[in-house]
């Protein structure tokens, strides 16, 4: 058996030429264009690369784009303050607080205080509850990709069996809900699972969120499983390498002769997440706008 290669760079050119095409009527129905704010603290070199990423693609969409870059001695009430000023702003559809933030600065606080309509990265309090009873929410960007993607290659997934290895807020936990959403049976697991192999032996589904290079072996695997890998590691630089390279938390090599499918890292999930973030905010500028959005748009 010879894996199927998902392609997230494919699924997400097909996503943002969706959002395109949407924002296009938006802008045409509304007299305005929509509009995503973003909002960096500091100085922080992967972060300013990701912003830089989601401005231009928000512009490429046919979007308004606001960048808010704060210096890293920031304090707390200037930048609650801003984003008051953001929720309260009707060109604003949608509002994105990169993280991490300074560590002077308290993340729960400023994310609480992100109005919910407007959290186009499913993070706020309110949200978080919304998903867990099943109401139409903004949902945490790259779980919702997996969640497109899984929807995409296999139709319905009820009954299936899934299992999330991690369980943090942005990726593992949501992942998780949008799967029970979805009539999967899933299983949410982590690092200090017992006996993680047999756990995800039974799995028709694997989504991997944990963080820890090519944690999960190939013959931990399903035959025929579909594993998407949501990790990014960089391994230490080989002997003549200026850099080490990129690998996901499944041992990539090992499952590809195993499972039925499986992302790549990189190429894979993270490709997908600012073609979601996008997808959200066009969703959000929709309804702000009070203008109808079939289910089965985007």
């Amino acid at each position: 058996m010879t894996a199927e290669i998902i392609d997230g760079k494919a699924f997400a050119a097909d996503l943002r030429a969706k959002v395109g095409t949407l924002a296009a009527e938006f802008e045409q129905r509304a007299g305005r264009k929509a509009g995503l704010a973003v909002v960096l603290v500091g100085e922080d070199a992967a972060s300013q690369v990701y912003v830089a990423a989601k401005g231009k693609a928000t512009l490429a969409a046919g979007m308004a784009s606001f960048e808010h870059r704060l210096p890293a001695d920031t304090p707390q009430d200037e930048l609650i303050a801003l984003v008051e000023r953001l929720n309260a702003d009707p060109v604003v559809d949608g509002i994105l607080v990169q993280l991490p933030l300074p560590k002077h600065l308290d993340e729960k606080t400023v994310i609480a205080a992100i109005d919910a309509d407007k959290d186009v990265d499913g993070i706020t309090p309110v949200n978080a509850g919304r998903l867990v009873l099943g109401m139409d929410a903004p949902v945490s960007c790259t779980p919702l990709g997996c969640l497109m993607i899984l929807q995409q290659l296999l139709g319905d997934l009820s009954g299936m069996d899934a299992v999330v290895v991690g369980r943090s807020i942005l990726f593992g936990k949501p992942m998780a809900q949008l799967l029970l959403g979805a009539n999967c049976t899933v299983t949410m697991a982590h690092s200090r699972t017992r006996d993680l192999p047999e756990v995800l032996r039974r799995a028709d589904i694997v989504v991997a969120a944990i963080g820890q290079p090519e944690f999960i072996r190939g013959e931990w695997l399903k035959p025929g499983a579909i594993v998407l890998d949501g990790g990014i590691n960089r391994l230490p630089p080989a002997e003549g390498e200026a850099k080490g390279r990129l690998v996901g938390d499944v041992a990539y090599d090992e499952a590809l002769g195993h499972v039925g499918a499986i992302t790549p890292v990189p190429g894979g999930v993270g490709a997908t997440t600012i073609a979601v973030l996008l997808r959200n905010a066009i969703v959000a500028a929709y309804s702000h706008a009070g203008l109808p959005l079939a289910k089965d748009a985007i």
